[in-house]
């Protein structure tokens, strides 16, 4: 540890006497004494560290709400990697080779904030005072795109530790494909989380994998202050952290003192040196310090302190007890901290020459990682994919994936079901010593998996997937939404699509999932019918990677359907059949998507040959269809036509917007049972039997 530095002002911050006195409010007054005292060699770091203090105590206590606690706990760390340790450019945020930082602990979005201002990403203090209110720069939360400077959109905890693992292993990627041993795709991934992070169950398991696939690249800083909302962690959180994650296989530092400039710059420069592990930086620190009232205590968490107690605060840091923000960060102070942006433009200018230099060096590797990042000319590669054969949907995305993979476009894997999934692809899988691996093994570990794939897509060069039973989606709806909030390009691959899976029974059927996530905004929900619509689909998936999307899958086999048009397909929902193309109207109209089309075009050919006048149409993606012109939309579901049959193995709910109140709904509202598939989707009325049953009811009325 470095040699004590001199106190900022004075002894003007929290020392021995101060906490002494104000023994009978602060909760563990002998921790709070040794760790609040601001040591740093250069004193102007001290006074950018009491800036970045104060900055949140009034920001939170003008509004009312809001959290301070952690920001000011963790001030010294944010100043120490912003200031001094990250690779980073203020003046160009998305410049390839930074180093990333996510703020797991999105709660703390001040925190970030006012690292982004201090050091000269383009906020201003009027950002910091507006902070949380609406349109602001500055969101309750860390929003991607939203601020720069933000890696990605956090808040519920977890995520941004797992996210975060994907980001390190496209860089590691990427390192290991184009230029191995260079370091110059090697930045590191610096993911800052508290108590409520590590509680999630979705870190671990992120961090577990991080672990065994030996991500030296990814750096945890973990905020030990042992404080949560409800109050001391050791009421719901005794473990030994430490040694758990060293149990997953990662190194473990430590800072002792939160507010000793000096060591904790010390530790995060060691932190990222290679070692073969993930580090965890564990920080001993002390929420809401040098708060009289509140340090050390779970009412730091959120809330404003009090007047009176911010006015100590600011006199403890060397301010004047009614200082205004503009006080708060006089010249120069922020001219020290905007020493940031120098700093950052001169490691930018060294790696754009270290760049220029391996693209000359290495001009295939230059061009393979250049046609990655412009993603062009990927749906030809489909053209390979037999349609013609009657097959379950996921056989035919296997076969998809397999087309595309000489691109090296998609990268990604199964949480352990790859051959049932059929998502296995030839070549070795991603290990701790073979990063280039062509596919992920996730393991049994569903919800960091989808994780994992926003960090995977927020790195920018490969389109993302994983693939799990349709059932199964439901571990991974936090990660899915927040992809969906950042417009990230990920593929969720499901298949086992309904009750048809079988023998497994009502755990492994899924009833409720395809409602669930078509509620998600944002989210395309793909159901092919059979392999032409799932080629179709794919292609429409590879000229538009603006969002993400869940392809739902069949087990079991599924008839060829007519052929149509893909760009047909790609709106989503169309006309399959008509029995009489010619005739001005029709008497009844099918809707049916996935393995329930053919039983659709089964009953529609039946009571064609009874005499009516009946089309079918396919929905493969309601979204895409509702996205389309009204008149579209109307040609294929012409509103004077009432008489409608909609069918989905799955909850019947949503669907009753097509049908109308003349029409019905085929489909499955309760759980399944175990059985055949067949004897299950008979059981609950999906045949073509019982959908003939149900509109020749409606044609008689």
């Amino acid at each position: 540890m470095v040699n004590e530095g001199p106190v900022l002002n004075e002894g003007s911050l929290l020392n021995d006497a101060t906490v002494a006195k104000d023994s009978a409010v602060v909760k563990d007054s002998a921790t709070i004494s040794a760790s609040t005292v601001v040591r740093a060699a250069d004193p102007r770091d001290a006074r950018v560290i009491a800036s970045a203090i104060a900055l949140p105590a009034v920001l939170v206590q003008r509004k009312g709400h809001g959290h301070a606690g952690t920001a000011m706990g963790m001030a010294a760390v944010a100043h120490a990697l912003f200031g001094k340790v990250m690779r980073h450019d203020p003046g160009d945020p998305r410049w390839h080779g930074r180093d990333r930082f996510v703020l797991s602990a999105g709660h703390a979005s001040l925190l970030l904030y006012i690292q982004l201002y201090l050091t000269g990403y383009g906020l201003r203090l009027t950002d910091l005072a507006a902070s949380r209110t609406l349109d602001a720069r500055t969101p309750g939360h860390p929003e991607l795109g939203h601020t720069p400077g933000v890696e990605m959109s956090t808040g519920p905890l977890g995520q941004g530790v797992a996210s975060a693992v994907g980001l390190a292993l496209a860089c590691r990627h990427e390192e290991a494909l184009f230029a191995h041993g260079t370091g110059l795709f090697d930045p590191t991934i610096w993911v800052l989380a508290g108590d409520g992070c590590l509680e999630e169950g979705v870190s671990g398991e992120a961090s577990s994998l991080a672990g065994t696939l030996g991500l030296e690249n990814l750096v945890l800083v973990w905020d030990d202050n042992r404080i949560t909302i409800d109050g001391p962690t050791s009421q719901a959180f005794s473990e030994d952290v430490r040694a758990r994650y060293r149990a997953y296989g990662w190194r473990v530092l430590e800072v002792t003192n939160h507010l000793d400039y000096d060591e904790i710059v010390t530790v995060l420069q060691a932190a990222r040196e290679r070692t073969g592990r993930p580090t965890l930086v564990a920080v001993r620190s002390v929420i809401g310090a040098p708060s009289p009232a509140h340090a050390g205590d779970s009412s730091a968490h959120a809330g404003g302190f009090g007047q009176a107690d911010v006015s100590a605060i600011l006199e403890r840091l060397g301010f004047a007890p009614d200082a205004t923000l503009a006080d708060l960060v006089p010249a120069e102070v922020l001219a020290h901290a905007r020493s940031a942006t120098v700093r950052g433009a001169e490691v930018h200018r060294r790696w754009d020459d270290a760049y220029r230099s391996w693209s000359s060096s290495h001009p295939e590797s230059a061009a393979a990682r250049d046609r990655l990042r412009l993603g062009r000319g990927l749906s030809g590669l489909l053209d390979q994919v037999d349609t013609t054969a009657a097959l379950p949907t996921r056989v035919t995305n296997g076969a998809v994936l397999r087309a595309l993979q000489p691109s090296g476009a998609l990268w990604g894997g199964s949480a352990d079901l790859a051959g049932s999934t059929n998502v296995a692809l030839p070549g070795p899988i991603v290990t701790a010593t073979d990063p280039g691996g062509v596919q992920l093994r996730f393991g049994i570990r569903e919800h960091a998996m989808a994780a994992i794939l926003s960090g995977i897509a927020l790195h920018g060069l490969w389109r993302p997937y994983g693939s799990t039973y349709l059932a199964f989606s439901d571990y991974q709806r936090p990660s899915i939404r927040l992809a969906v909030l950042m417009s990230l390009p990920a593929l969720y691959l499901y298949t086992h699509d309904s009750v048809a899976v079988g023998e497994d029974g009502p755990t492994h059927q899924p009833v409720e999932q395809l409602a669930s996530l078509r509620l998600v905004p944002g989210l395309d929900v793909l159901r092919p019918a059979d392999a032409g619509e799932t080629v179709a689909v794919w292609r429409r998936l590879l000229e538009y990677p603006q969002r993400p999307a869940a392809l739902v899958l069949s087990r079991q086999q599924l008839p060829v359907l007519p052929t149509v048009p893909d760009a047909e397909v790609a709106r989503g929902g169309y006309v399959l059949w008509r029995s009489s193309p010619a005739a001005a109207t029709d008497d009844l109209l099918f809707v049916a998507t996935g393995s329930e089309v053919h039983l659709a075009l089964s009953a529609a050919r039946e009571l064609a040959a009874e005499g009516h006048a009946v089309r079918v149409v396919s929905m493969p993606c309601v979204e895409w269809f509702n996205a389309e012109p009204e008149s579209y939309r109307e040609a294929v579901l012409p509103s004077d036509l009432r008489r409608r049959v909609v069918v989905e193995a799955g909850r019947t709910d949503a669907w009753w917007r097509y049908a109308g109140l003349d029409g019905a709904v085929v489909g499955v509202d309760q759980f399944g049972e175990s059985g055949s598939g067949s004897a299950v989707l008979a059981r609950r009325g999906v045949t073509v039997e019982h959908v003939l049953q149900v509109a020749r009811g409606i044609l008689a009325r």
